[in-house]
């Protein structure tokens, strides 16, 4: 005989914490120097600090002015193998215009640098936003992305 057991839901209401928003990002590269280069180049990001940990480093870069806060994380485990989105983890890292002609500037300024970038895609259901792509040097996807708050 097989018997069904039902637990008593307890009803204890906690509400849910706030959050004050996304502090960082820790991105895992196959060559630290060439994506501390490569982020403060491209995306104007300085080193803040370095930190050493076991089976690793980290070198925390921010945008001054910004709230953006990106550590590249080198593991000494790790293979080199590329970036791949389809896996379990990180499927891109989108970063924020504050204007559309702030968007288009980025999309002009990298393209220039030689990154390849897809065009600027101009979205308007279910929301209205536009963006355009590209991938740091381990194949990492990223985005500028802007949606005007307004509407």
């Amino acid at each position: 005989m097989h018997e069904t057991q039902t637990a008593a839901a307890t009803t204890t209401t906690i509400p849910i914490p706030a959050l004050a928003g996304l502090h960082h990002v820790g991105i895992t590269v196959t060559n630290l120097e060439r994506s501390v280069r490569w982020y403060g180049e491209m995306l104007g990001l300085v080193q803040v600090m370095e930190e050493f940990y076991p089976g690793g480093r980290v070198v925390v870069m921010i945008r001054p002015g910004t709230a953006v806060d990106i550590g590249l994380d080198s593991h000494e485990r790790n293979e080199g193998e590329p970036f791949a989105p389809h896996r379990t983890g990180l499927d891109h890292l989108a970063l924020s215009a504050t204007t559309r002609a702030e968007l288009d500037a980025w999309h002009a300024y990298l393209t220039a640098k030689g990154v390849e970038c897809s065009d600027i895609e101009d979205i308007t259901e279910p929301l209205t936003f536009s963006l355009f792509s590209f991938k740091d040097p381990d194949g990492v996807a990223l985005e500028i992305f802007y949606m005007d708050q307004e509407v």
